[in-house]
């Protein structure tokens, strides 16, 4: 409507400035065709071959009406929306059993498994880079902890956030966004090389990639027929697997070739773990090009009221089948298919003077308004059960998971310490003259020792302990050092050249006509060890790959003993497994348990996903899959953070937090509604 300059949209229609448009366009077309019936006007999409779709005809000719159809009865408005999404859900059904399953789902299968894919390496991106990244950004362990935590934020607001624009801009178009902020932020955090910056970039990557997950499953579920629902989202999952040891296997790959590097000056380096974060962006591109030929979601279409698109779409997915399976000559038989009624909002838009920044200010809250309503709608009665007991046992499952998981790697890095300690030789009242130390000094303490002239040359010094000890007239050349500390010394006329021993490795020290030039530049912090680095890829592989049986049996069995028993049957086991833990106090055996714990809790996860597509109605799936899915990440961080302080402790209480969790999880679970056999709402 124009009315003293100002311009009015239809909010969850079109706009009515094009319906006055249509409308005198139906004038001009009835007077040219005075004296034919309606039914003899040529449809404007049938020159396409689009069929005409009478309940969208019916509801332009009503157009006149919007302004009478605002006082109708908004109970009665939502039943008949309810009813026209149950019709069209079993219309679905029957034209998606049509279509068949073939070459056009298994194509979307490996794009969409692309943007999984990238959030399984998202995850393991910052544990692989820290211990080379601390040394360039002079991390401190506060620093290293928050680098850690900040992508699950990050993706805990991307889930939420690209969750619920999914259900109102649609999933493609959504996931495309969400894909490319990853990707750019992804690169960049590559290249900066302040810790702040380097922080918000993998922030900004984290919230970018968190609406992978929720989105990729409703997407797909949305071509799957009801017999083939629970097994190739399940075959899906194993994306997630991929991503991991894509990641692990990069990692070992890359980050140890430290001659992959180069720097300008002391300004600016880039070392190989730079290479591998840039290398870790790919999975993420390479699924932004495979999208922009896929379609958008054809259910998403007909919730919108979008006939004619969505009716090309499964004509498409029909013809690629058929020519595939040699069937060529099927014709795609769906004449019309039902749609939903929108509910249209008169919209203020501002004047034709207004300004462009204004208008997309107004289009960006009133989205903002649609989104926030449609999450509010979850809790509405007839889910509210539903979405608190998934709550519930998202909370549950990732708490244990995530917390276990990365509880496992610290416990196994304390063993590898308590094991290394035993081995440590100790010197007592030892007096060295006139000799020269060109070889590495590994794992020793020195008490009350005296050493005069001697010489410490291209060294390196690892573990090394001196207490109260004379240095007198000694040489120190070209020495790297890590967690080696000179506590109570003396140094008399002592010489430090190109060194990284700096005075905070000097404790309660004195320094007696002793000097330091050229001290090596950088951060005062220990190098890590080479093998340690290699311990945490391989660990990390072998527990993303002892995930292959679970994916395998739980997409086999998915549609055969259904959803809750396979999440209830999962979980209970994996309670069990936990009480395990308690016998691993070596290295090799906490690794066994690791790999046990993730090839058996899977089948959970892939369940709960599989269980969270089907319990919603299309128009709110990614809205609540989002939700929950950042549920599930906050969930993560409290995990994490929670076990990690009992590391070197107790094993007692974190296997506690985990039975109980897992056990909570699985008796919720079993008060869920199956949803096998169902039709997608």
């Amino acid at each position: 409507l124009h009315r003293h300059g100002v311009m009015w949209t239809l909010r969850g229609g079109r706009p009515t400035d094009e319906l006055y448009s249509e409308r005198n366009t139906q004038q001009e077309r009835e007077k040219r065709t005075e004296g034919h019936d309606e039914d003899d006007e040529i449809y404007e999409g049938e020159y396409q071959g689009i069929p005409r779709n009478d309940s969208v005809e019916k509801a332009d000719r009503q157009v006149g009406e919007v302004g009478q159809s605002q006082f109708r009865d908004m109970a009665q408005y939502e039943g008949e929306r309810r009813k026209d999404q149950e019709e069209l859900a079993q219309q679905y059904e029957t034209i998606l059993q049509e279509c068949g399953h073939g070459r056009f789902q298994w194509t979307l299968y490996f794009v969409l498994g692309l943007a999984l894919m990238a959030d399984g390496v998202e995850i393991f991106v910052v544990g692989f880079v820290l211990p080379s990244a601390e040394k360039d950004m002079c991390l401190s362990e506060p620093n290293k902890g928050m680098l850690g935590l900040i992508v699950y934020l990050g993706m805990m607001v991307g889930a939420f956030v690209w969750g619920g624009l999914a259900d109102r801009i649609g999933r493609r178009q959504t996931l495309l966004i969400s894909l490319s902020i990853n990707s750019v932020f992804a690169f960049f955090s590559s290249f900066v090389q302040g810790y702040s910056s380097f922080l918000f970039c993998r922030l900004l990557s984290g919230v970018g990639i968190g609406g992978s997950i929720p989105i990729v499953f409703s997407y797909y579920s949305e071509f799957l027929a009801q017999e083939k629902r629970g097994e190739h989202l399940s075959w899906l999952c194993m994306f997630w697997m991929i991503g991991g040891i894509y990641a692990a296997a990069m990692a070992w790959a890359i980050i140890p070739h430290y001659g992959w590097s180069f720097q300008m000056g002391s300004a600016y380096q880039f070392h190989s773990w730079r290479v591998f974060v840039l290398v870790c962006a790919f999975p993420a591109v390479a699924a932004i090009a495979a999208l922009t030929t896929m379609p958008e979601s054809p259910r998403f279409f007909l919730e919108n009221g979008k006939h004619d698109e969505a009716w090309m779409i499964l004509k498409q997915v029909h013809d690629t089948n058929m020519r595939a399976k040699g069937y060529p000559e099927r014709v795609f038989s769906v004449t019309t298919i039902k749609t939903v009624k929108q509910m249209d909002e008169l919209v203020d838009m501002g004047g034709d003077a207004t300004a462009w920044h204004q208008r997309w200010r107004i289009k960006l809250t009133n989205l903002f308004h649609q989104v926030w309503g449609n999450f509010l709608t979850v809790f509405n009665p007839e889910y509210r059960r539903i979405t608190y007991m998934m709550m519930a046992v998202w909370f549950s499952m990732s708490f244990s998971y995530y917390g276990l998981t990365v509880w496992f790697p610290d416990m196994i890095k304390y063993l590898q310490k308590q094991e290394y300690s035993s081995r440590t030789k100790v010197f007592i009242k030892e007096k060295v003259e006139h000799v020269t130390f060109n070889f590495t000094l590994e794992n020793q303490i020195h008490r009350n020792g005296e050493y005069f002239n001697n010489k410490f040359l291209n060294l390196k010094m690892k573990s090394m302990v001196f207490e109260d000890s004379l240095f007198e007239e000694c040489y120190f050349e070209d020495i790297t050092s890590s967690n080696t500390f000179f506590k109570n010394c003396t140094f008399i006329s002592t010489l430090f050249y190109n060194t990284d021993l700096f005075k905070y490795r000097l404790i309660n020290s004195k320094l007696i006509n002793s000097t330091f030039l050229h001290n090596k530049e950088g951060c005062m912090l220990d190098f890590s060890d080479e093998n340690n680095a290699y311990m945490i890829y391989f660990v990390s592989f072998l527990g993303t790959l002892a995930v292959l049986p679970g994916n395998i049996v739980s997409a086999l069995l998915m549609d055969k003993i259904g959803r809750l028993r396979m999440l209830a049957g999962s979980s209970v086991i994996s309670c069990v497994s936990c009480f395990f833990l308690s016998f691993g106090n070596s290295e090799s055996a906490m690794i066994a348990l690791l790999c046990l714990f993730g090839g058996i809790s899977i089948a959970s996860w892939n369940a709960l996903d599989v269980l969270t597509v089907e319990l919603y109605p299309s128009d709110k799936r990614t809205t609540a899959f989002g939700f929950l899915n950042a549920l599930c990440k906050l969930a993560a961080v409290l995990g994490i953070s929670i076990f990690q302080s009992f590391v070197g402790i107790t094993k007692a209480v974190p296997i506690l937090f985990a039975s109980g969790a897992l056990a909570v999880g699985s008796f919720l679970a079993l008060k869920l509604p199956e949803t096998r056999g169902q039709v997608l709402q």
